[in-house]
């Protein structure tokens, strides 16, 4: 295996590439070993080169595709650029390419495609579910779910729809291999990741310590003051970067005031067109822009290697989520900054996400009461008589969908027989751990100890230590405070 997989390595990244720590002994429990196993490592590690040259290995030796669960577009379109470098034909399924779903299915019957990358949500489809997985089941040579801590509602991150993945993975057959990576999954994540997955699956932890990274952190509380240090300082860092936001209308007005002062930002949030979102891309990527200003949309995923700096205009949610965006920098560089721009704003923003995560009890048991009078609506049918936004409509389907109690054909909704209650303890348990991780993301951001050690210890890292780098360990470079006031004031 050592002497194949070195070989497709070097043609992957280059004559001289060799593996990194962990990563020859996780390919070999996946291709050789056929284990079950939990990847947590640091971001920028290569956690994605363990799937691709484990499908390499595998279909050489006459194994099925791969079937790989991905989060976002943006991180199928890097991986098939990837997948590429090896040979590996990869091909996905996913609401952008709808045109192209037919000859995909038409390939994979053929075997001519060796790893297909879906989103989660195409699991919640009646095509996929009647006519590509049944074909896949019986011969799939290896099963990857990428940011797996989106299985457990403990996570940061949890998404329903990854609960159709624990099913999946119970139905297929034990020597199937299964491989499930993460950046950011604490002991309690991994716990419960485990008790879903299943007892025989394997934990491989690395240090999550980024070395080359210098973080920082700034409490300003007015938004104005905050788009003046933005753009006195932009300019004096080298390279290009992310700016992250925590609303569409911040990432639009930090973009739209950055360009006013003659800074190339260009806003990215999940309103844009998909063709917008590739041009977004591809000009950060070829480093045509100084920046993003970007919601989660960008997020898991995207692989700029030598993004140098991340700089949060607002506070996020929790330190998981925080070392995972601010992960995004410096991945191939020696040296690389991460600032957290703290605002008086940032804690409603927050509650308004933890209070509307779960759907109320009454929209709950209002799409109950809508489906149980017909025989069958469409969302738009049910937003006229239930009293609620389309995001908190999806999120009850998804979660009555899961639990059985409504079945969907095409667009159309039906109650089952099935009856249901809600698990309102349980809700009520995430809601108080959101508080909780919120709680601990404000000590972050005053702390006197290292920032990097910090991060690694929430992520329960045994290997945390102290880094030497950040602001807290040596003396910042740029300035806490804006020096030119009429900037503030023009912003």
């Amino acid at each position: 295996m050592t002497a194949s997989a070195n070989f497709y390595l070097q043609q992957m990244l280059g004559p001289t590439a060799s593996f990194r720590e962990g990563q020859a002994e996780a390919i070999d429990m996946v291709a050789n070993q056929s284990q079950r196993l939990l990847l947590v490592q640091r971001t920028g590690w290569g956690k994605s080169l363990i799937y691709f040259l484990a499908t390499r290995l595998l279909r050489d030796r006459g194994q099925g595709p791969t079937l790989l669960i991905s989060p976002l577009l943006a991180l199928m379109r890097n991986q098939i650029l990837m997948a590429e470098k090896i040979g590996v034909r990869a091909a996905t399924i996913n609401s952008a390419n709808i045109d192209e779903w037919q000859e995909v299915e038409g390939r994979l019957r053929q075997n001519e495609v060796d790893i297909l990358l879906i989103s989660p949500e195409r699991l919640n489809s009646g095509r996929f579910l009647d006519k590509v997985l049944p074909s896949m089941q019986s011969r799939i040579g290896l099963f990857v779910v990428d940011e797996v801590h989106c299985i457990s509602d403990w996570g940061h991150d949890f998404r329903p729809d990854y609960q159709r993945i624990v099913r999946i993975v119970k139905l297929l057959p034990r020597q199937v291999p299964v491989l499930g990576v993460t950046a950011t999954a604490n002991d309690r994540v991994v716990q419960d990741v485990v008790a879903q997955l299943g007892s025989d699956l394997q934990v491989m932890r690395g240090p999550l310590m980024r070395e080359g990274l210098r973080l920082r952190n700034i409490e300003i509380g007015d938004q104005s003051e905050r788009l003046a240090w933005l753009a006195e300082n932009l300019p004096k860092l080298p390279g290009s970067g992310i700016i992250y936001c925590l609303t569409v209308a911040d990432s639009r007005r930090v973009a739209d005031w950055l360009q006013q002062r003659g800074l190339d930002v260009r806003a990215y949030h999940a309103d844009l067109a998909n063709e917008e979102r590739v041009a977004c891309e591809e000009a950060l990527l070829n480093n045509q822009v100084k920046a993003l200003s970007a919601t989660v949309a960008l997020g898991m995923g995207f692989d700029k290697p030598d993004v140098y700096f991340v700089i949060h205009f607002q506070r996020p949610g929790n330190v998981v989520a925080y070392y995972q965006q601010v992960g995004r920098a410096g991945r191939a560089l020696s040296e690389s900054v991460g600032i957290l721009l703290a605002g008086r704003e940032d804690d409603e923003i927050q509650e308004y996400f933890i209070e509307s995560a779960f759907p109320p009890p009454e929209v709950m048991e209002g799409v109950l009461v809508e489906l149980g009078k017909t025989d069958g609506l469409s969302i738009n049918d049910l937003l006229k008589s239930i009293n609620c936004s389309y995001a908190t409509l999806e999120k009850a389907l998804k979660l009555l969908h899961l639990d059985g109690a409504i079945t969907k054909q095409k667009s159309i909704f039906h109650r089952t027989p099935n009856p249901w209650q809600a698990n309102y303890a349980r809700y009520n348990a995430v809601t108080l751990v959101r508080r909780q991780e919120l709680a601990k993301m404000q000590e972050y951001v005053r702390t006197k100890e290292c920032l990097m050690a910090f991060l690694a210890r929430e992520l329960s890292d045994p290997f945390a230590r102290v880094c030497g780098r950040c602001a807290n360990c040596s003396k910042p470079s740029l300035p806490d405070k804006v020096i030119d006031h009429q900037i503030t004031l023009a912003a």
